[in-house]
């Protein structure tokens, strides 16, 4: 199947108001306006929307994000490296990516943040670095809250995410380009720099979250890595 069939069927599961906007994107150029053309949302509007969303419903939207998961599975080998994260901010639940890792018997991980220590400057490597997961369940991963409050695991096999195949990236908003806004912090901006900037194949960057995080442009800056495709309870599309 092609890019743009994959795209056009992707787009053609959104809700009517987004697929309004891809249409709009479709017609533009690639060329992304910089960030003095562009005022993005405040982060609070996405979050404060995640945060009103209770665990059943948390779970229902990922479930119908988790059936759109398999066609990824043509751009992947055999036993797949696949970097997922722990969510605990409101973010869209990962813990059906985690199963579904574990029927096609791909090789989940999840990221270590701070596994470098400080830089020359005294501030945190923001590099992330993945550990493997042998958990069926993503509660019964042994976690450290780091100071920024996210959990994570540590272990003595850490993967760069060069070595990775695909990484299911967590966000606050995505735009119709595949321009990603993190938290904040940089680190996986700063981890997927140089393979972006080199034309790497691998990792995938893989958008991960609920529709109304989609908003049809935000601002770029120069050191934003792009995601390669979003998915969403509505589908998947391809950037």
């Amino acid at each position: 199947m092609s890019k743009n069939t994959s795209q056009q069927q992707s787009t053609s599961s959104l809700p009517d108001s987004l697929r309004e906007l891809s249409t709009v994107s479709s017609r533009a150029t690639n060329n992304v306006q910089i960030a003095d053309t562009i005022s993005n949302p405040p982060r609070r509007h996405f979050t404060r929307q995640r945060r009103q969303l209770n665990d059943g419903a948390r779970r229902q939207y990922a479930q119908s994000a988790s059936l759109h998961l398999a066609k990824l599975k043509q751009r992947l080998p055999a036993h797949a490296r696949v970097g997922l994260y722990y969510d605990g901010f409101g973010e869209l639940p990962t813990q059906p990516v985690l199963e579904w890792c574990q029927r096609l018997n791909y090789q989940p991980y999840l990221p270590v943040v701070g596994s470098f220590g400080s830089t020359s400057n005294g501030f945190e490597d923001k590099r992330l670095r993945f550990v493997p997961i042998y958990h069926a369940k993503l509660l019964n991963v042994p976690t450290r809250i780091h100071s920024l409050g996210m959990k994570q695991n540590h272990h003595r096999r850490l993967l760069w995410a060069r070595e990775l195949d695909v990484i299911i990236c967590p966000l606050v908003a995505v735009d119709l380009n595949g321009n990603r806004m993190g938290m904040g912090g940089g680190f996986y901006d700063t981890t997927l720099s140089k393979s972006y900037k080199s034309g790497a194949k691998k990792p995938l960057k893989i958008g991960w979250c609920y529709d109304f995080q989609v908003v049809e442009q935000l601002e770029r800056q120069s050191w934003d890595v792009p995601l390669d495709a979003i998915i969403t309870p509505s589908g998947l599309r391809w950037f």
